[in-house]
């Protein structure tokens, strides 16, 4: 059999040792390749800002991303005529180099959009051929543990982005570092997958093996196998309504999942206002609780021997979670730690539910052809990007409030913390006000008016004050040079000779007069009548600052007052419906995981412990009378 880096196939059954690692170099490669697919989830809000996109066309990438995927999962069928590793290993070379060099670098969303749909290409390809290695190198009786490994991948993947992601965003918050450090963590895998990874030889992948005590009987059988035989009419043996049925149960039951890698950034940011680093930590929680339940439901289900059952009660668990996570959208008031529980209740049960799947599809599978495998894989790959496509297209239209939000509604928040104070006084003004201003800027009585309404005066308070101001110009700038405890003492008692001449010093060092001019300046202002420097000092100051609020309001741009005007009442609306369209796309993803119920009956597989047993147990007795026979 061939080996090296080239061939990679093997001609015998690996001891434990060595299919530990192959498995784990499996996992790693599977876990690298989802942590490219989904980073750009990370940095959404951020991604769609840089590159002008809308929220439709960046959900349109997934769905671009996801048809391309799934035609290249029909190709990964191709697997099981030339093997596995290769398609992992060099894959694995071209979506990293993709990932470090082509999606940073975008400098538009239709570049970005292509090199995306590259990525999705190979990734429908590896994404099924890595399964298949994974049950090749996996015993039925350990199957469920195995799978329960390889679903880390797209868990753990998930885990890296928002870990990254949420400990990385504040000091760099250029989204293309997201990518950057993904590309040279994806290489550095690549170097590993490209010196160890190995595979079956055909002969030996393309039999049944139930445990590992088969080993000598599986090699042993190898030299009969006919392999182009083997996978003669693989399609036909796969399209069936127990796998394809299934396949679509498990792509309808992960509905959930799919949007919260791609879209939860999205969601908490629109619908609650967290920060991508804050929807990112909310996130590990899935992530961790699902990666930990993965691996224990896949070692409990082997060593009970069953999957339906833990495929039952994942799906009532992980739907009761979705069912609570819908009802909690619509409450502004759901805490951070209340979203976090309820999403490890639904990553729980998702893992459960998951990990057993694997483990049933594959022995299904293999019951009708274990030389299909990758064909089988490739029926489920496809069929489950067709349903995600599907629902990305429907979430385009479930949800267009979220897409006034990302759209027009960030803009809208940056342009109005620029002009907060400015945009704070216009509030102020009544529609019609606002109007004339528009129309005319200058007319005096609609400024008298905007003043008025600013100030929270009459507007013939504020002509008052504009007269007067008018009329005693001087004497007002007299006063002013005056500190007021000594105008004070002024007003009660203008004899008062000291009061009078540190009046005159001041005014005459404010002013740059001499002292001659102060006195008559000083005198001047004793003509002006005492009510009417009370109304001005009562009134004038209020008038006075609301003018200056107008005139910083007025030099607000053109085009951006005109933005926020056209917008704000379409953004605050979408800001009401927001909730109540992200909760009906949740009861549609509660749906999905009652739809998956059903289709458990059609996997292979025992429902009660203690038949499995028996099954185990006979299956066993038959394999020794073989092996006694060869």
């Amino acid at each position: 059999m061939h080996g090296g880096v080239i061939g990679r196939q093997l001609g015998r059954y690996p001891d434990n040792g060595l299919r530990t690692m192959y498995l784990g170099i499996v996992v790693l490669a599977t876990v690298i390749l989802y942590y490219q697919l989904y980073v750009q989830g990370s940095v959404a809000t951020q991604l769609v800002s840089d590159l002008d996109m809308s929220l439709a066309y960046f959900i349109t990438i997934s769905v671009v991303g996801n048809a391309v995927g799934a035609l290249a999962s029909i190709l990964a069928g191709l697997a099981d005529r030339w093997g596995r590793a290769n398609l992992v290993v060099y894959g694995l070379l071209v979506t990293s180099l993709l990932v470090l060099f082509g999606l940073p670098n975008a400098s538009s969303k239709l570049e970005y959009l292509i090199f995306f749909t590259l990525v999705s290409v190979v990734e429908g390809v590896i994404l099924v051929a890595t399964p298949a290695l994974i049950r090749d190198f996996s015993p039925q009786l350990g199957r469920a543990s195995a799978m329960g490994f390889w679903t880390l991948g797209p868990v753990l993947g998930s885990l890296v982005v928002t870990s990254i992601a949420s400990n990385t965003l504040d000091s760099h918050p250029d989204w293309q570092f997201q990518f950057r450090v993904c590309g040279i963590v994806s290489l550095v895998v690549f170097v590993i997958a490209f010196i160890g990874l190995r595979e079956l030889a055909p002969q030996l992948r393309d039999q049944l093996m139930v445990s590992l005590r088969e080993r000598e009987l599986i090699e042993a059988r190898a030299r009969d196998i006919d392999v182009d035989a083997a996978v003669k009419g693989h399609w036909r043996q796969m399209v069936r309504v127990d796998i394809v049925g299934p396949a679509f149960a498990i792509a309808v039951f992960l509905l959930f999942y799919y949007i919260a890698v791609g879209f939860f950034v999205v969601f908490f940011a629109t619908t609650f206002g967290y920060s991508e680093s804050r929807a990112n930590a909310l996130a590990n929680w899935y992530w961790i609780g699902n990666a930990i339940t993965l691996v224990v439901t896949g070692l409990a289900s082997d060593r009970l021997k069953v999957r339906k059952p833990f495929m039952v009660a994942g799906a009532v668990i992980s739907g009761v979670g979705v069912a609570l996570f819908a009802l909690a959208t619509t409450e502004s008031t759901t805490s951070y730690y209340h979203f976090a529980g309820i999403i490890l209740l639904i990553a729980i049960g998702g893992g459960m539910a998951f990990a057993a799947w694997m483990a049933a599809f594959t022995e299904t599978v293999e019951k009708h052809n274990p030389a299909a495998t990758a064909t089988g894989l490739a029926v489920w790959g496809s069929v489950l990007r067709v349903v995600v496509t599907c629902a990305l297209v429907g979430l385009i239209f479930a949800i267009p409030a979220a897409g006034t939000l990302v759209d027009k509604g960030t803009p809208l928040q940056a342009l109005a913390d620029k002009y907060a104070a400015p945009l704070a006084t216009l509030q102020k003004l009544d529609p019609a006000t606002q109007k004339a201003l528009g129309a005319n800027p200058n007319d005096q009585l609609t400024q008298a008016s905007a003043v008025g309404q600013i100030a929270g005066v009459p507007t013939t308070d504020v002509v008052k004050t504009v007269t007067l101001s008018t009329q005693y110009a001087q004497q007002l700038a007299t006063a002013q040079a005056v500190d007021p405890v000594t105008l004070a003492t002024l007003s009660g008692n203008p004899t008062n000779a000291s009061a009078g001449a540190r009046a005159v010093a001041q005014i005459a060092q404010k002013l740059a007069i001499s002292p001659t001019q102060a006195i008559t300046r000083l005198q001047a202002l004793a003509t002006v009548p005492k009510a009417d420097l009370a109304f001005l000092q009562s009134t004038g100051t209020k008038v006075q600052t609301a003018g200056d609020q107008l005139k910083a309001a007025a030099l607000i741009p053109a085009g951006d007052l005109s933005y926020i005007q056209a917008n704000a009442a379409e953004v605050q609306k979408a800001q009401q419906d927001v909730p109540g369209q992200w909760q009906r796309w949740w009861w549609l993803c509660f749906l999905g995981q009652l739809v998956f119920l059903p289709f458990i009956w059609l996997l292979t597989g025992r429902w009660s412990p203690a038949a499995a047993r028996r099954d185990a147990a006979e299956h066993e007795a038959a394999v020794q009378r073989e092996l006694t026979r060869v």
